[in-house]
């Protein structure tokens, strides 16, 4: 998202500062038919940021696709999460052993 410039920001200073019934909405149009409106499609979850390693042959892959690494993985861990839900939390779970077994095969 672009930074607001100082003109944008005292407009929006002077509006936050109106009382409602002073504000002129008479340019909006009204919107009577909802039926193609998305729940949530402007909700983003808050971020949290975190240090991760990753293989350097993974890390390339991702900055291959260009500029937007970080989203991407966030988009691939949240694919993951979304097709593991219904599955037990102990089945989940990464072992020693299992570990062992991915590293050798």
């Amino acid at each position: 998202m672009k930074k607001l410039s100082k003109q944008q920001k005292r407009d929006i200073a002077a509006i936050a500062a109106m009382k409602d019934e002073d504000i002129d909405f008479s340019d909006i149009p009204v919107v009577l038919d909802w039926s193609g409106a998305e729940v949530g499609k402007f909700y983003r979850p808050p971020k949290k940021a975190i240090t991760i390693r990753l293989d350097t042959d993974v890390l390339a892959w991702l900055k291959g696709y260009g500029r937007g690494y970080q989203t991407r993985v966030n988009l691939l861990l949240r694919h993951a999460m979304a097709n593991s839900a219904g599955r037990s939390a102990k089945g989940n779970r990464v072992t020693k052993r299992s570990r062992r077994a991915h590293a050798t095969s």
